[in-house]
């Protein structure tokens, strides 16, 4: 009897992944039951550290956090159609959930996708909520999270900080794994846990990791009620998933107006500020160099840039020239060689990266039916993310944001795909929060962040209508996507059946056929925006994803003719519930899949729940 295999429903094991790279680079330290650690040592030799005393970087909980990104996740995601907007055709995900179980889920679909990850996590003051985490969380947990609200992280705990890094250390660990090769995360805090913060990328991203430390001017006015000093700027910390990573080069107008042509050169504008000392110390190009009137200067500390003969060329061309008393080498920049110029670690141009005030005005614009207090207290402005997204992203990819709070990423996302032309896509999750005091106009924070992404859509998609204009090169406007598909974080939709119990079937009586679906496009690595249509396959429905990537047979009545059907749209994978099939179906399924495999030359998976 032909035995399909049956579909694993756990999110991806880090771990096991892990000792699977680490067998394949190092094969002699693998064991029947994993990694001889012994021999590893020994394959390792004077680079492992086996002194008492080292650095590190500890706190009470430490090791449940790294477990709580280590434990695999056995819930799903339930598709809600009628929460969402523009449904079959957006490339966008509201999530709504706990973001660790949510980045768990995502590890199959997207491990390696995001380009670029912008989180505004919760800043510890002493009263914002912090996610209960506890290491084998279920869902029953996260529900039971939802009736807590906002808790008390009072000093008094003794646990201040450490609550806040267990809070933080297992969903970066995971972001980590979502990020492309040339992907960047951007992460805003203030100074209660900017060092802390530092300390955990350092660890899990690398300190060879670390990009840039930005200091964003967050107030447009200082506060002269203040007790002390009036704190008027945020930290936004950049850590790369690949060293070397650089920002895009922007074309700033404020820089470009250091860059004149008073000689009337012929290459243009140019600004003689280049650096001519060697990053590095260099000793074979520490030499001096005699003027031509006979005056000597002396190389930089480091060394020079250029060796000796390569200068000389480059006196001779005029990209170097001494300064007009001979006592220093210049270096001329000229901008028609720039492809833009070098972002500042300073954003203080409120009018190109905003702040709080601004963000609240916006956040009022969208909601104006609701009061003041209501709104969040420190919003991030669209602007800011605008600008930061200009020096991350590329035309086409995707951003993710997993402290979505009032959708403002997904906003500027929006806005920036308008002014770019750009295509980029948005992930927003958030914990449906309870919001207040309870009378507000929205049950969650979730709730107001799906309602703000509509809104400033709509608003997007209307402003767009009344200035519809071709482009200057006629060709056609790309279409922003304002829309987004809403998922819901709930327990796997099949039932696992007890030691020793028989179940007929093993789908939940409460699921939908598309909440199947979405639980094994997530098991199958998918990516969850993929079309979804209803086919018939000689009569027999069954649903197919991304035109046979997937095709999904959940009802009764599968046989030779169906199957044959179903072989001819020569699908990737196929997904068959286990109590349709008896010995003759599955039989035929695989004489019908082998045909598929003799045609494309690439086997079909096939899985049963």
């Amino acid at each position: 009897m032909a035995e399909f295999e049956k579909m694993n429903l756990a999110s991806a094991n880090l771990v096991a992944e892990r000792i699977e790279q680490l067998k394949q680079l190092l094969p002699e330290v693998a064991t029947e039951g994993g990694i001889d650690f012994d021999k590893l040592r020994l394959v390792l030799g004077d680079e492992v550290d086996e002194g008492n005393e080292r650095y590190a970087f500890t706190w009470p909980g430490k090791t449940d956090a790294i477990r709580q990104s280590q434990t695999p996740s056995m819930a799903t995601l339930r598709p809600c159609p009628e929460e969402s907007v523009d449904w079959d055709e957006t490339e966008n995900l509201c999530i709504e959930g706990d973001n660790l179980e949510v980045l768990k889920l995502l590890q199959h679909s997207y491990h390696g996708r995001i380009k670029c990850i912008f989180i505004d996590p919760p800043y510890n003051t002493g009263t914002d909520f912090i996610y209960p985490d506890s290491f084998g969380d279920t869902i029953e947990h996260y529900r039971e999270q939802l009736n807590l609200g906002k808790q008390s992280n009072a000093d008094t705990s003794g646990r201040f900080h450490a609550n806040w890094c267990s809070l933080l250390y297992p969903r970066l660990r995971l972001a980590r794994e979502l990020l492309s090769e040339d992907g960047v995360i951007l992460i805003t805090i203030d100074h209660v846990e900017f060092a802390n913060l530092k300390k955990l990328c350092d660890e899990i991203f690398g300190e060879n990791c670390f990009a840039a430390h930005l200091a964003w001017r967050s107030s447009d006015s200082s506060n002269n009620n203040a007790l002390s000093f009036s704190e008027d700027f945020n930290d936004v910390l950049v850590y790369c998933r690949t060293p070397g990573w650089r920002p895009n080069f922007l074309n700033d107008p404020e820089k470009r107006k250091h860059y004149k042509n008073p000689d009337n050169d012929p290459r243009g504008p140019y600004y003689d500020g280049g650096d001519v000392s060697n990053p590095g110390v260099r000793p074979n190009l520490q030499f001096d160099i005699t003027t031509p009137s006979g005056n000597v200067i002396k190389h930089p500390a480091n060394g020079w840039r250029w060796s000796r003969e390569r200068m000389d060329e480059m006196f001779k061309t005029g990209e170097l020239r001494f300064s007009p008393d001979e006592t220093r080498v210049i270096k001329r920049r000229y901008l028609a060689d720039m492809k833009g110029l070098p972002p500042s670690t300073l954003l203080i141009d409120l009018n190109k990266t905003g702040h709080t005030r601004a963000a609240k005005y916006e956040l009022k614009a969208l909601f104006p039916e609701l009061p003041v207090a209501d709104l969040f207290s420190t919003p991030k402005p669209t602007a800011l993310m605008k600008y930061l997204l200009e020096l991350v992203v590329d035309r086409d990819c995707i951003v993710m944001d997993f402290f979505a709070g009032s959708g403002a990423t997904a906003d500027a996302v929006m806005k920036f795909n308008t002014e770019s032309q750009f295509c980029v896509s948005c992930i927003s999750v958030q914990i449906p929060e309870p919001v207040g005091d309870g009378n507000n106009a929205f049950n969650s924070i979730f709730d107001m962040c799906r309602e703000r992404i509509k809104r400033a859509g709509e608003q997007i998609s209307a402003r767009r209508t009344d200035n519809l204009q071709l482009p200057i090169d006629g060709t056609s406007e790309r279409e922003v996507d304002t829309g987004f598909r809403v998922l819901k974080l709930d327990e796997s939709g099949i039932e696992r059946p007890k030691p020793g119990e028989l179940l007929l079937d093993v789908v939940k009586p409460d699921r939908s056929d598309e909440d199947i679906i979405f639980e094994m496009m997530l098991k199958w690595g998918l990516e969850l925006t993929l079309p979804i249509e209803k086919v018939e396959a000689a009569g027999y429905p069954c649903y197919s994803v991304a035109y046979g990537e997937l095709v999904c047979c959940l009802a009764d009545g599968l046989n030779m003719q169906v199957l044959d059907a179903i072989a001819d749209m020569e699908p990737r994978r196929v997904l068959m519930l286990d109590r349709i099939l008896d010995d003759t179906t599955k039989l035929n399924a695989v004489q019908a899949f082998k045909r598929v495999e003799e045609k494309t030359g690439r086997e079909v998976e096939l899985r049963t729940v």
